[in-house]
């Protein structure tokens, strides 16, 4: 059997070598000069593989359509990624939030091990090849149309990926070919971005990297998102792992533009999420006996980031300069709930060319999730970020990327 693999990807190179193994003629096409783009940047180029945990951490951590990934990670779980790439040659170990990467720290290290098994397994790779339309008869798809010519398979598997990154390929045309061919595509937007803020304090702190916080995101009054691990202060907002994960919550607000204008999303920052505001009080009480000679501004280097000081005196309200036995039990509560609640307003996420992922994509209610194939082109099989499904940073949606990759491959 002929088989096109359009796209060449984390999806498109493992739906390849999957449909190779099965002893299919395989040709993949790539509209770039080579393969593995986005994986070679991902993770900042260490390459989040995937995740060390159990069916219920993923299925926790797919922000939509979970259910539908079910059949295709069960097939092809994070157990199978990790003992795959092992095989290769790639050694993998296990970080901070079960997150797994390559012993060595390269992402390029992944791409060079699957660019050896497309071939091995006698994989045909056609570079700046682009997808132009598909040749449908009948309901079936038979053949496409690309810059380069026209090609004719027994089956096709898109693999195109999102709109994110787009100097690694991934521009989105293939999302109006499926929606002119009766596909039902789900608004695209940014997803796991960095945010934007107009608060002073993101210019005054950008740089500074906080680990063990919390963050929640509010609309209005109520909470949308709330998790605890490392964020970052940039020049235009907020970014690192708990702020990208919840940019994917965000844009799914209804009416989120509007409220960012309005000044209705804020996050807040706890800065000591392991200690209540009764617990923490004591803390700094016991700082403040230490250093109680001592002006305001000189008391907090036990407590907070040197970067981070200034910006909170500035917001308590209290004189830099006072004594610290002179400032008093309502200053001091001022102080404790600051650091509990630090409020940043947001006002906008980054563009999508620099989001992670995209969210939306073909509609999988017209997808099988056994196999992938499309319910409305026969012959179509789809797999990847293409698809409306994302999941919270930590090799989630490279594990989706593998696992619908192999579905689509195998079937």
């Amino acid at each position: 059997m002929k088989v096109i693999v359009i796209g060449a990807g984390a999806a498109g190179m493992m739906a390849a070598i999957t449909s190779a193994k099965n002893n299919n003629e395989v040709i993949l096409l790539e509209k770039t000069s080579s393969v593995g783009n986005k994986l070679k940047i991902t993770g900042k180029g260490r390459c989040n593989l995937t995740f060390d945990g159990g069916i219920d951490e993923f299925m926790e951590n797919i922000v939509k359509n979970n259910k539908f990934i079910y059949s295709a990670f069960m097939n092809y779980t994070n157990k199978d990624v990790v003992e795959y790439f092992e095989s290769l040659g790639v050694k993998t170990k296990v970080e901070r939030g079960g997150r797994i990467f390559p012993q060595s720290d390269k992402a390029e290290d992944v791409v060079n091990a699957l660019k050896a098994e497309l071939s091995k397994y006698n994989v045909k790779i056609y570079y700046r090849t682009q997808l132009v339309d598909f040749i449908v008869e009948n309901d079936t798809l038979v053949g496409i149309i690309t810059n380069k010519g026209t090609y004719y398979a027994d089956k096709f598997i898109i693999c195109t990926g999102g709109m994110s990154y787009k100097v690694t390929g991934s521009t989105g045309e293939c999302y109006e070919i499926l929606r002119k061919y009766r596909h039902n595509i789900i608004d695209l937007k940014p997803g796991l971005v960095p945010l934007k803020s107009n608060n002073e304090l993101c210019r005054k702190l950008q740089g500074l990297t906080l680990k063990n916080v919390g963050f929640k995101i509010l609309d209005n009054e109520k909470i949308i998102y709330n998790s605890m691990g490392e964020m970052l202060f940039a020049h235009f907002g907020l970014t690192g792992p708990i702020v990208l994960s919840g940019s994917s919550l965000l844009n799914r607000v209804e009416k989120v533009e509007e409220k960012f204008t309005k000044n209705r999303i804020c996050g807040i920052i706890d800065l000591k999420p392991a200690l209540n505001l009764e617990t923490l009080d004591k803390r700094v009480r016991r700082d403040f006996d230490k250093y109680s000679n001592k002006e305001f501004k000189n008391s907090l280097n036990d407590l907070l980031p040197q970067k981070l000081i200034p910006v909170i005196i500035e917001l308590t309200g209290i004189n830099p300069d006072k004594k610290v036995h002179q400032i008093t039990k309502e200053e001091r509560n001022k102080l404790v709930y600051l650091l509990k609640n630090l409020v940043v307003d947001i006002n906008g996420f980054m563009p999508i060319d620099i989001a992670i992922i995209t969210c939306g994509g073909v509609d999988v209610k017209q997808v099988n999730p056994k196999t992938m194939e499309s319910k409305v082109l026969h012959n179509l099989f789809l797999a990847g970020e293409v698809l409306d499904v994302d999941a919270y940073t930590g090799g989630f949606n490279l594990q989706i990327a593998f696992s619908t990759a192999v579905a689509a491959g195998k079937n």
